[in-house]
């Protein structure tokens, strides 16, 4: 689920006003992306929308709307920064950002977007930003069309009142099964924990996972599961695979399964590189394909890392994972394209 979504419910089930902050418009080079948000209230501002000076007058700006909300309470304003001198950075480029204060009069749309959103269905939010400005809309995509994107219709400018935000919001969250809870694992969980994926952590042994609560993950389901092997017959097509429990056997065995499906995003697994050169001919000999094998990534992690700390392999784990989720967007924006 997008991050921004379940602070904004938490903020407005609890009364508090807020003001949602969207790159509407990227006029050439940008800090952030069209569609990226942030949420401001009048104590704290949760996610980012590139940082800098530019972030602080958009904090400025959406605590006014948060003011003059006061009495107009569905308040929305859309505003131009020049990314140049005047706001101290040099991206050259400008962007349109929207401002739409919320509250608890909002939470049916915001709901019914992340119950869309956890299904896996891209959701079309409209928003427009007339003098008298209609609900927040919500429709399906066209057919075909689930990647995320976010337009800016102008009308007759937008100082005038026909300007329309549409964006397509889209999941967006990529599966995780990871093996094993030892120091190594633990330590990726917490940082896959901040990025946007859900996270399916898998071992036999119930003790060594910590307390769920201390976890402070919203996004990750423990399974102490004495089959582990289960995990990656349920798993959907194009998850990613994150190999790295206690024992050597039970890791051959997980690579076999999940090498058998081959319908994987990313398969990794920590190791040496004698281990992948054992893993290579014992998988070979029980009829594995060698192209198939050859998507296996042992060792786990970006190159030039020799440092072997938990925390340090759980980065470069991570690092890699993410060029593999870039990768496989990239080949997907491709195909609609073509």
């Amino acid at each position: 689920m997008q991050a921004w979504l379940p602070d904004l419910q938490q903020l407005l089930a609890h009364g508090d006003a807020a003001v949602l902050v969207t790159v509407a418009r990227v006029e050439g080079s940008a800090p952030r992306e069209a569609g990226t948000k942030m949420i401001v209230t009048r104590e704290s501002a949760k996610h980012t929308i590139g940082g800098g000076h530019l972030e602080w007058k958009a904090i400025e700006t959406a605590r006014q709307v948060l003011r003059d909300g006061m009495r107009s309470p569905h308040m929305r304003r859309l505003e131009r920064f020049a990314l140049g001198p005047s706001l101290g950075q040099c991206c050259g480029g400008a962007v349109i950002l929207a401002f739409e204060r919320l509250d608890v009069g909002d939470l049916g749309w915001i709901t019914s977007l992340a119950k869309r959103l956890a299904a896996g269905q891209s959701t079309v939010r409209s928003v427009s930003f007339g003098p008298a400005p209609d609900a927040v809309m919500l429709s399906d995509p066209e057919p075909g069309v689930d990647a995320a994107d976010c337009l800016l219709w102008d009308g007759a400018g937008f100082d005038d009142s026909g300007a329309l935000l549409t964006e397509t919001i889209a999941p967006g969250d990529f599966p995780v099964v990871l093996f094993g809870a030892g120091h190594v694992g633990a330590a990726l969980v917490r940082v896959l924990a901040t990025l946007p994926c859900t996270v399916r952590w898998v071992d036999e042994r119930d003790a060594q996972f910590p307390p769920v609560d201390s976890l402070h993950a919203h996004n990750v389901k423990i399974d102490a599961n004495d089959a582990p092997d289960e995990a990656v017959d349920d798993a959907a097509p194009n998850t990613y695979f994150i190999v790295m429990t206690h024992n050597h056997t039970r890791d051959l065995e997980l690579a076999e399964r999940i090498l058998r499906r081959g319908d994987f995003a990313f398969f990794g697994m920590i190791g040496s590189h004698s281990k992948r050169k054992q893993f290579e001919h014992r998988l070979a000999a029980r009829g594995i394909d060698p192209m198939r094998i050859a998507r296996m990534k042992c060792p786990l992690g970006v190159d030039g890392i020799i440092d072997k700390s938990p925390e340090v392999i759980a980065i470069s784990a991570a690092a890699q994972l993410l060029q593999a989720v870039e990768a496989n967007a990239s080949q997907h924006r491709a195909a609609q394209t073509a």
